[in-house]
């Protein structure tokens, strides 16, 4: 098994938050979701998101994003109501955060440079010679190699696919970085270079990471504090604590056979 731990860095500043949820109700197809769920997300931290199947972890992170309307409740997101936000003032909040979503999400028809320049295509006008240097830089700080961006998305291994994702991700030199299931799919050793690679960006460039996963050895490697989605509502706290919790399945996820091989590798 390859070992990964968490790395120390400096505690998060506790007196500011990135994103602020309150009362969040979500109904899918007439099924309640989320329960007026309340989240806090400190800036400078690493939140991971855990929960059962159907408990709307990616749910609450295309919530959060404004791509699901919730039925109730309300989200803040560096200080601005996202639910509320229109035109240029909701483009500019969306260019303040990055979104790595499952599989990569990359565009099949695009080369990896072409599709980590789609968002500053979108937000930003710039010269091609710019678009170039930028997309070949943020190829260069995923630690993929520089012929990686002439190569497209079925030329690349899953691997290769989540950086370039996470390239894409970074173009905009965002704040706050979403992360859907990063290390789904991945081998031990492929897995663990990618949780340090979250570390080493998360430092290098003081991100807020927001990261929806369901492998522990992620939870451990990388995060300061988990969510829990059960019972419709959310619990947070650190590894250590969710390990002595006594609901079922907290305790069963953080306690089990699995977690204590991961927990004490």
């Amino acid at each position: 098994m390859v070992m990964r731990i968490k790395p120390k860095r400096p505690a998060p500043s506790r007196e500011e938050v990135a994103i602020c949820v309150r009362g969040l109700v979500n109904r899918l197809s007439g099924n309640l979701i989320h329960d007026h769920l309340d989240l806090d997300v400190k800036r400078g931290e690493v939140l991971g998101v855990v929960g059962g199947s159907g408990s709307g972890k990616s749910v609450l992170l295309r919530t959060i994003i404004g791509l699901q309307k919730p039925s109730e409740g309300s989200i803040k997101v560096l200080g601005e109501p996202i639910e509320t936000l229109q035109g240029r003032d909701l483009r500019a909040l969306q260019m303040r955060w990055g979104v790595l979503f499952q599989e990569g999400a990359l565009f099949g028809s695009q080369t990896v440079a072409e599709n980590i320049q789609v968002p500053l295509r979108e937000y930003l006008h710039l010269p091609p010679a710019l678009l170039n240097e930028i997309a070949a830089l943020k190829i260069a700080l995923v630690g993929l190699p520089p012929d990686a961006g002439a190569k497209y998305p079925s030329q690349l291994s899953g691997g290769m696919k989540k950086r370039a994702g996470l390239a894409r991700a970074l173009a905009l030199d965002p704040e706050l970085l979403f992360l859907d299931e990063p290390t789904a799919g991945l081998d031990p050793i492929s897995a663990s270079q990618f949780d340090e690679l979250i570390n080493d960006l998360q430092k290098s460039l003081g991100l807020t990471v927001f990261m929806v996963t369901h492998d522990i050895d992620t939870l451990k490697a990388t995060t300061d504090r988990i969510a829990v989605l059960v019972d419709k509502t959310i619990k947070v706290g650190t590894l250590e604590t969710l390990t002595h919790d006594k609901h079922p399945w907290i305790h069963e996820y953080f306690s089990g056979a699995r977690a204590r091989a991961a927990l004490d590798a």
